[in-house]
């Protein structure tokens, strides 16, 4: 199943992908939902981020060629650092880059989408606790990562965090091609069987640190080939069985 969360009108709802159009929902696929009579074309549904978290929680250095093209080692434990939840945008919202950041990259990135409360949770059982998996783009500002030395103001800006469009229940996450294109033109090429850390290593280390509530998202790291994104250009994350996550670039 896809999820999709929608806008309609003052109103925003999850629905389910059909192949005549998008399910109407009552509730979230978190709780209790339950599908209605409505069915919103393809063409008048406006889609927004398929989550709204509480946290997005991102690892880095997760692919070992992408730590090297950053002069990096790759590291013994996860290393995470967070996103707030108001830098999240959904598919074709635009990623807007402020006049200080003046270096800023797309990072192609496989999301994990929290389905239920996940403390302390095994590594076996993992799958229990995801609802599903969509693609993200962890956009970062290189030039205000180089003057602070940590990398919240650099990744936390509004907009700098697209994830869509859809949530996909039935995929297995190894094994993945991920890509990223700019304007056309292919960046990232890689496969999450590259990750470090597994989908069910990095949750079993980051709940063992932190509570992570139903629709929180964790980003999985990066491939090699991450570079810079203007205004203008037109930037588009592909997942593999999952979807294509597409939004353009403007001056802030």
């Amino acid at each position: 199943m896809k999820i999709v969360r929608v806008q309609l009108g003052d109103e925003i709802a999850y629905g389910a992908v059909e192949e005549e159009g998008i399910r109407i929902h009552l509730g979230t696929p978190f709780v209790a939902w339950e599908p209605q009579e409505t069915v919103v074309p393809f063409e008048e549904a406006r889609l927004l981020s398929p989550v709204f978290p509480t946290k997005v929680v991102c690892v880095g250095r997760n692919y070992a060629e992408h730590a090297a093209e950053r002069h990096a080692e790759v590291p013994m434990q996860p290393i995470l650092f967070l996103k707030p939840s108001t830098a999240v945008i959904g598919p074709g919202a635009p990623i807007v880059i402020p006049a200080e950041a003046t270096e800023v990259h797309h990072e192609a990135e496989l999301a994990v989408v929290i389905g239920r409360v996940a403390r302390k949770v095994r590594a076996e059982d993992a799958s229990a606790y995801i609802l599903g998996y969509t693609a993200a783009n962890d956009v970062s500002a290189r030039n205000l990562q180089a003057i602070d030395g940590q990398w919240t103001r650099a990744k936390g800006y509004d907009t700098f965090c697209p994830i869509g469009p859809a949530i996909e229940t039935e995929v297995d996450p190894a094994g993945l091609r991920i890509t990223c294109a700019v304007d056309g033109d292919l960046r990232q090429d890689g496969t999450t069987d590259d990750m470090v850390f597994g989908v069910a290593e990095l949750l079993e280390f980051i709940s063992g640190v932190m509570t992570l509530l139903p629709g929180d998202v964790i980003l999985t790291g990066t491939p090699a080939g991450v570079g810079p994104i203007e205004p203008g250009d037109r930037v588009e994350v592909a997942i593999e069985r999952i979807g294509v996550l597409t939004n353009p670039v403007v001056a802030g």
